[in-house]
């Protein structure tokens, strides 16, 4: 049967070529059903307990996704008449971007202050204001001294200042970039016409963005980079044009056709999975190096073209299906990961790689027989680069066997000292706009991460009540003094001012008010007074039985983050059991899914470990080479996590993934090296020693090109300026590199060993039989 399909493939390549040709076409037209989705919400599964939570308060409460407008003057500090009517009319400008929902800034907070029995409440600089030494020095002492803005809207020292914009949009549907281009439209139109101010954009609906500006830039920049890597690479170690052009060839329609099957499934793209073509086009060069390395070598000792290429075929179908299949199955195990997007990242790359195999068993083979292919015969030597390491493992196997094994367990016993940790906006390199705007803001103002701390007090209207509002008072100023906050804003520190208001302005009376209906009375009378569009409801829900605290953290790790979630958890177990707390934000669900993601992730690689190991016991017809292959199938990746240790030491949401994606890549080596070996000893009958020798010279240079390749790609995916896929490039190309050392110094010194210990006890059973 494989003979008649070698047959066919070789002799009609063009019939071949155009029914594979067929399959990608048909394939490929369910790209126009692709679409990208870079709402940060995707990273969570519906049923996530985070995201319930989030989505929760995010119901009872407006919505906290925003746009924050930086804006900082060059010299001296915003309190001047040019500076203020700029960011009077940029807060103006402002609530016509699409779903702005509410504007919070310096000009617009609504000040509030007592006439004899009168309450008023304004703007802090309003349309009619006259700007005045006078009316200047008022504005600056409130905005200044205030507390429900200072640290938020405001530097203390008024040289920077923030216009905030809330947003209320559908997830999912790319609205995100609507917001930015008028953001960043509004933006460009102060800039010019204020040259004496720097304006930045920030803000979760800006990050959003930056992950599909970053997935575009990756794809458009990048993948062509790897494209020319790889044509280079190919040429310079394999010299031959036809071999290097087929290739590209079949990664171009592996790409397409696996991109084109993920349109027809549905599956939307997004930050992380939009990086699969970059793992495919490396993957798939993978499967076209044996069959081609193969070729030349039959080619060179003699065989014509044809003959070459069903050789080629005959000693790789297995192989390249088996570590296709393993592949697959690593890939298909980052559908244990929480996020859905490295779950799509898995699934997208498994249909890739399968779709490679089969273009490089059927089209590739086909291209070959098509183009000339020029190889230049020579004799067999010993002197090759293959047979000479060969020569020097076989010759030092005493040796190298507790040298590699020795330094495989130092770096794996350094694998637990990486902490899982992660920053959201070091996601984002600092070449990137991005970041320059959220670290000038931390460094400036305050830190952008938010943490919602949801109160419920289980009865309506008990936000008034006295009791209530004295523990949020003091829960509020605990967290205020925590290291971590840069703000608080808190209900209770307007209560506070309504009723110094109601009592003259009286600085003593700055505190909770001590009766309920007196309290409830002046909450009705402020929010009667407040403008459409900056109510209290972002502060307190429709029927007032709960409250929502908002901390304003500096940029914090996960870890850290963690740490405080678990403190403000242990304050109201500690100090209001009777009410009901939910502790949420989108930094909070990163930092919850990034530990959750290491687990899950393990539980997934055992998974494809144990299914892989079966298929290798099944495919080699041997349990104990299926038992050998375990050692390289499973040290390179921990012995990578080692590296990772000494070089960052911070393992964060994207590298959760790296043993799950590299396992197959891992596989694919241990398994072209012993099934090269077996076909040695089974079918040609030769000793331990020369099986190892065949080995390396069939498949050890088609094992290194492929590593050089793989490596350089994912090295150039490295240089992304997005760092989860940035770290996950690097990890993944220090781990093949160790896959190659292990099955090359590693490895074969095993087979020498269990063999020779096979051997010994066969002969001492045959003589005492004999005896």
């Amino acid at each position: 049967m494989k003979n008649k399909l070698f047959a066919f493939i070789v002799g009609r390549p063009i019939w071949t070529t155009l029914m594979a040709l067929l399959l990608v076409l048909s394939a490929a037209m369910g790209a126009q059903h692709l679409g990208f989705n870079d709402d940060y919400k995707i990273f969570f599964s519906e049923d996530n307990p985070n995201l319930v939570a989030y989505e929760t308060v995010q119901a009872v409460f407006n919505k906290s996704d925003n746009v924050a407008f930086i804006v900082a003057p060059k010299s001296g500090d915003v309190f001047n008449e040019k500076h203020l009517s700029s960011i009077r009319s940029l807060t103006e400008d402002a609530w016509q971007l699409p779903y702005s929902s509410r504007v919070d800034s310096l000009t617009n907070y609504q000040h509030s202050w007592s006439e004899e029995d009168d309450l008023t409440v304004e703007d802090l600089v309003p349309d009619y204001a006259e700007f005045t030494p006078e009316m200047l020095a008022r504005v600056k002492s409130i905005a200044t001294n205030e507390p429900l803005i200072v640290n938020k809207l405001i530097s203390p020292s008024g040289h920077v200042t923030v216009v905030n914009v809330t947003v209320q949009m559908k997830s999912g549907q790319g609205l995100e970039v609507e917001v930015v281009e008028k953001a960043r439209e509004l933006r460009d139109k102060y800039v010019k016409e204020n040259p004496e101010l720097n304006i930045m954009l920030t803000g979760m609906v800006m990050q959003n963005a930056s992950f599909g500006e970053a997935a575009i830039h990756d794809n458009s920049v990048l993948v062509p980079l790897m494209f020319l890597v790889v044509l280079v690479l190919m040429l310079f170690l394999l010299k031959s044009i036809t071999g290097t052009l087929s290739t590209i060839i079949i990664v171009v329609t592996s790409i397409v056709a696996a991109m084109g099957i993920t349109g027809w499934i549905g599956i939307d793209l997004s930050g992380p999975s939009a990086s699969a073509p970059i793992i495919i086009l490396t993957l798939a060069v993978a499967d076209c190096i044996h069959v081609l390395s193969s070729m030349i070598f039959e080619m060179r000792n003699g065989a014509d073209k044809r003959t070459a290429i069903k050789e080629s075929l005959k000693i790789n179908l297995n192989p390249v299906i088996l570590t296709s299949v393993t592949t697959a199955i690593g890939f298909l195990s980052m559908n244990f990961s929480d996020s859905p997007p490295f779950r799509d990242l898995g699934n997208i790359v498994a249909i890739g790689v399968m779709m490679a195999c089969l273009l490089s068993l059927t089209l590739f083979p086909a291209l070959l027989s098509i183009l000339p292919v020029r190889v230049k015969q020579r004799a067999k030597t010993s002197n090759s680069a293959m047979l000479s390491l060969a020569e020097f493992v076989i010759r030092n196997k005493s040796k190298l066997l507790p040298a590699v094994s020795v330094l495989a367990l130092v770096l794996v016993a350094l694998l637990p000292s990486n902490k899982l940790n992660d920053n959201f906006i070091e996601y984002f390199d600092e070449s990137m706009t991005i970041r320059q705007s959220t670290d000038f803001l931390q460094n400036n103002l305050s830190g952008i991460i938010q943490m919602e701390v949801a109160i419920d007090s289980n009865e309506k209207g008990n936000v008034s009540n006295p009791d209530f509002l004295q523990k949020v008072e003091s829960f509020s100023e605990w967290l205020k003094q925590q290291k971590e906050v840069d703000h608080v804003s808190s209900i209770s520190d307007t209560f506070k001012r309504l009723n110094k208001n109601m009592h003259a302005d009286d600085e003593t009376y700055y505190k909770l008010p001590e009766n309920q209906e007196l309290a409830a009375q002046y909450l009705l009378l402020y929010e009667m007074s407040l403008p459409y569009g900056l109510d209290l409801n972002n502060q307190i829900n429709i029927s007032k039985s709960s409250t929502r605290v908002i901390g304003t953290l500096k940029n914090l790790s996960s870890v850290e983050l963690l740490d405080i979630e678990q403190r403000v958890s242990n304050w109201f177990e500690n100090n209001a059991p009777e009410y009901k707390v939910m502790i949420t934000g989108p930094d909070l669900m990163f930092a919850h899914i990034g530990q959750n993601n290491i687990k899950s992730m393990l539980t997934g690689t055992s998974i494809a470990l144990v299914l892989i190991s079966i298929l290798i016991g099944i495919a080699l017809r041997s349990k104990r080479y299926a038992a050998i292959s375990l050692i390289p199938n499973m040290a390179p990746a921990a012995m990578g996590f080692g590296v990772w240790f000494l070089i960052d030491g911070q393992v964060g949401i994207g590298l959760s993934v790296v043993a799950g994606m590299t396992l197959g890549i891992v596989v694919d080596y241990t398994v072209h090296f012993l099934s090269k070996y077996l076909y040695a000893k089974r079918d040609k009958s030769l000793n331990t020693e020369n099986a190892v020798r065949y080995a390396f010279e069939n498949v050890g240079k088609a094992l290194w090109v492929t590593t050089v390749v793989l490596v350089f790609g994912f090295i150039v995916m490295a240089q992304s300026t997005f760092k989860m896929n940035a770290d996950l490039g690097f990890l993944t190309a220090v781990t093949i590199s160790i896959a190659l050392f292990i099955d090359f110094f590693l490895l074969p010194p095993l087979l020498l060993l269990f063999d020779k210990k096979r051997a010994k006890s066969t002969v001492s059973q045959h003589s005492n039989q004999i005896a």
